[in-house]
């Protein structure tokens, strides 16, 4: 039971990991053109991307 508990908590942190780096990546992909158009930041971005992948008390 405690081995299930472990991989499960293991898989779930890889699939957040693996989340935050796609979006991280997508945000890192944007131009600094495209984020004056968007009127963004791109720190704020990956702030907000941390905050919806790991919680908000990840911040």
């Amino acid at each position: 039971m405690i081995f299930a508990s472990i991989i499960a908590y293991f898989k779930d942190r890889m699939a957040k990991q693996a989340e935050f780096l796609r979006l991280l990546d997508e945000i890192n992909s944007l131009s600094d053109r495209d984020l004056r158009d968007l009127r963004a930041d791109r720190m704020e971005m990956i702030r907000h991307a941390r905050q919806q992948v790991y919680g908000a008390k990840a911040a």
